[in-house]
């Protein structure tokens, strides 16, 4: 897809490069631009919510998601951490589309899977690897870590910026 900038922190509109929906499709969405980063998390948090060994989150503003029809239902889960976590689901089928980390309304972590094309996102980082499954095997030349890390260390320069943006 060489018409479409899909460079972590790009403010080019991608099109319909990033396009999502529910297993149903009541509910359909767009990422208007890249996302800032794409986690890959193996926290047994993560594991439980998902039913499986990690899960896909592409990090983006809110207000760059275009949601197309439906209404996702926010549901509030524990965590670990005590920090509140909201999933946004389908309310017909029940999929996750998004989630929403320690009460931050201006930023979503979109799930790839439910992207009509997500091999176009794979994962930046690999984080809280101390609880991943022992038979995944990470790739190599993608940073990983135990726990979280610091974002100012790793994220494009672009990504930053548009971070900064979103907390100012």
């Amino acid at each position: 897809m060489s018409d479409v900038n899909l460079a972590r922190g790009s403010n080019a509109d991608v099109g319909q490069a990033l396009a999502g929906r529910c297993a149903c499709g009541a509910v359909r969405f767009r990422m208007r631009t890249a996302p800032l980063f794409v986690h890959c998390c193996h926290c047994l948090d993560c594991q439980r919510q998902t039913g499986s060994a990690f899960v896909l989150n592409a990090l983006i503003e809110t207000a760059r998601i275009e949601l197309e029809t439906g209404a996702p239902v926010r549901a509030e889960v524990p965590t670990d951490s005590g920090r509140p976590h909201g999933i946004y689901r389908c309310p017909t089928c029940g999929i996750a589309v998004w989630s929403e980390y320690g009460g931050v309304a201006a930023l979503r972590f979109v799930r790839v899977g439910t992207l009509e094309r997500p091999a176009l996102l794979a994962p930046d980082v690999h984080i809280y690897t101390r609880s991943k499954q022992p038979w995944v095997t990470l790739p190599d030349g993608v940073p990983a870590f135990e726990a979280y890390y610091d974002s100012a260390k790793l994220w494009p320069s672009a990504s930053l910026e548009r971070r900064r943006a979103l907390f100012s």
